[in-house]
């Protein structure tokens, strides 16, 4: 019998593990372009007389941008029978505006252009997780997370030193021209090289009790439960630009700022593929625990910050706090729902996130600039550790296809 209109799209049963690397290789090229614009696109404003209050309102606006369209892709995601042209899209135009910031001439020409590249970056985002949750066994669907966080993480070192490297004969210009290749690699290898699953539409109701079939219309409560506990941690895990604003309070100069971020993501990039595989055999919620009480410890290291030697080595550790967290929890979250509703799932745990932490710099900037900088690092660490709590005691999630 035909499946009546209307009825849920659901994946087959087929894998297709090349996506693991397609993914990979596009995030890889897809970050070292933004990398290369984004670390020197604040001194590429302040050249055209714009000063940190319109940088705030430009990135305030783009980042407001991303947090929507992810949660949009997320509902699109699970209702088209097609999820490979959205991430596409998604990666040639994003990749396409980039070069345009080299004739930019005023501060909202950078506002359009980071608007057209956030919401590219929303629309692709639920729809590639769900592609990449399917197209690997669910006993890998970690190891895939991970490598997928490794190789991104991976094009945020190449960027800033490719952006280095161009700068040292050539204008700021020049590197946003530049962007263009790699950008033009990402997209040009999501388009020949991702392989869609083929759907199947499947009968609801009491046709698809008898035979067997349990589509889920409603995210659980077991989804729920880790959101929460991610957004409460998320409340205490303000932007990174406040750590290294601690550093310089310690003495680290605004020169090493690069090389602040370079240790960190050394770290999460050699990390990532190996907790994601690690959480494939171990249970996930333990590893992500592990992950917060890193980060509890990185965060009362930077609220004592006794020497510059111990930012350093937080700063280094810090990105094992990335590694133990970033792939295994979307993992954990794609096992927690069923198939059918995976892509509202993931599009609502990053909506969640990203609203969550834009809170949480608000937060701690209030809260340093009455109280000083140890109290808000202190609280964070408190709050990390509350979670990783909540998620040991939580019940072992059953996992779903």
């Amino acid at each position: 019998m035909p499946a009546a209109p209307g009825t849920p799209i659901t994946p087959s049963n087929e894998t297709h593990p090349s996506n693991v690397y397609v993914f990979g290789a596009s995030s890889f090229f897809n970050d070292t372009a933004s990398e290369m614009a984004y670390w020197v696109l604040p001194a590429f404003l302040a050249s055209l007389g714009v000063g940190p209050e319109k940088l705030g309102v430009i990135e305030g606006i783009a980042e407001s941008v991303a947090s929507f369209a992810k949660l949009f892709s997320g509902y699109l995601a699970d209702r088209v029978p097609r999820r490979k042209p959205l991430v596409v899209a998604g990666y040639i135009v994003a990749n396409a505006v980039k070069p345009m910031l080299a004739l930019v001439t005023a501060w909202w020409h950078v506002l359009l252009i980071r608007f057209s590249d956030r919401l590219a970056k929303g629309v692709r985002g639920a729809p590639r997780d769900v592609m990449l949750a399917e197209s690997v066994p669910s006993e890998k669907v970690g190891s895939a997370f991970g490598l997928l966080q490794a190789m991104d993480s991976a094009g945020a070192i190449a960027g800033p030193l490719l952006a280095l490297w161009i700068l040292r004969g050539h204008g700021v210009r020049t590197v946003f021209w530049l962007a263009a290749i790699p950008g033009g690699l990402a997209a040009l290898i999501a388009l020949l090289g991702i392989r869609e699953r083929r759907k199947v539409r499947t009968i609801t109701g009491a046709l698809a009790d008898k035979a067997g079939a349990a589509p889920l219309r409603e995210l659980p409560a077991r989804f729920y439960y880790v959101l929460g506990i991610v957004a409460l941690f998320s409340l205490g895990n303000s932007s990174d630009m406040f750590l290294v604003l601690r550093a310089q309070n310690v003495g680290i100069g605004v020169a090493y700022a690069p090389l602040l971020g370079l240790v960190f993501n050394i770290t999460y990039t050699s990390v990532s593929w190996p907790a994601g595989s690690l959480s494939d055999r171990f249970s996930r919620r333990t590893i992500a625990a592990a992950g917060y009480l890193v980060f509890a410890g990185v965060y009362l290291a930077f609220a004592w910050a006794p020497t510059k030697i111990v930012i350093w080595v937080a700063m280094a550790v810090y990105g094992l706090f990335y590694a133990l967290t970033a792939p295994v929890l979307k993992a954990l979250v794609s096992e927690t729902v069923h198939a059918s509703v995976r892509g509202r799932a993931f599009g609502v745990f990053d909506f969640t996130t990203s609203v969550t932490t834009l809170l949480a710099s608000l937060i701690t900037g209030e809260i340093w600039k009455h109280y000083g900088a140890p109290l808000p690092f202190a609280l964070s660490a408190g709050l990390a550790l509350v979670c990783a709590v909540l998620l040991l005691v939580s019940a072992r999630p059953s996992k779903l296809s």
